[in-house]
């Protein structure tokens, strides 16, 4: 082969490795892993950012609080998921921030006539010592316990405002938001809590102490029972290029208008 072959050879070689190995690699994916009750809000969050970046795709994996906290810790995922605050001994090996604020609606079923509960009656409807709707101006028909998992963060935001942890005597766990809203849908003398964000016109909305779950209400604090929606990764490994913008997209201002869409309200006005 002559020399003006091979150079013409080489020269077309690396060409094609500068199109493939330099700048952003295409069609990457950035993991997140976690709370079902944040469905709605990275679902806003990664479509919004997808349409902006059309070589990322954001997957989602809805399995809970505590497991997608365990696969940040177990590499899994790029970032977790979490509808409550990082325990003492997660925040050794893990950052969590703040993105939105939700409200633990507590839903009862349509044909239900009681609007307002206290946190105290809540607490003793979930301990067990109220157990019929009549004791709460309801008609006479037996209170059913609708709740979550124990690694809910939900469950955990709910029995840490009511305290009634380690004391709620339920008729079901389930594992999903979406499931807990079906239930108490479904069955005219359940109760039970869902994330704000994920509650429509299937179920009824209590006021508690008087106060409904809205943006003003959770953000000014009037509505009692909230928790926070965290991202969660892991200390000692730095995030890829993608993860990172994706990140720090759902940590920008940008982002408030899509979490407000998804029924949440933004970390950061």
């Amino acid at each position: 082969m002559s020399k003006k072959k091979v150079l013409a050879s080489v020269l077309v070689l690396l060409m094609a490795m500068n199109a493939t190995g330099c700048g952003k690699k295409k069609d990457q994916t950035v993991s997140t892993d976690g709370s079902t009750s944040m469905e709605k809000v990275i679902g806003y969050l990664s479509e919004a950012y997808m349409e902006e970046n059309s070589d990322t795709k954001v997957t989602y994996n809805p399995t809970g609080s505590g497991a997608g906290i365990k696969a940040v810790q177990e590499g899994r995922c790029d970032i977790g998921l979490s509808s409550r605050d990082l325990k003492d001994d997660e925040t050794a090996e893990l950052n969590a921030e703040v993105v939105a604020i939700d409200g633990i609606a507590v839903i009862v079923n349509n044909s239900n006539p009681v609007e307002d509960l206290d946190v105290a009656e809540i607490a003793k409807i979930y301990t067990g010592e109220f157990t019929n709707w009549n004791e709460l101006g309801g008609s006479d028909s037996p209170i059913i316990c609708i709740g979550r998992e124990a690694a809910s963060g939900t469950r955990d935001g709910f029995e840490s405002v009511t305290g009634t942890a380690d004391n709620c005597k339920y008729a079901q766990e389930l594992t999903s938001t979406g499931d807990v809203i079906q239930t108490v849908s479904s069955n005219p003398n359940a109760i039970g809590y869902a994330s704000l964000a994920s509650v429509g016109d299937s179920v009824k909305t209590v006021s508690v102490d008087g106060v409904l779950p809205t943006e003003d209400t959770v953000l000014n604090g009037s509505y009692s029972i909230q928790r926070n929606f965290v991202l969660v990764t892991k200390k000692d490994k730095e995030l890829s290029e993608s993860a990172k913008d994706f990140y720090d997209f759902c940590m920008s201002d940008k982002a408030a208008d899509y979490i407000r869409k998804a029924g949440a309200v933004p970390a950061k006005k």
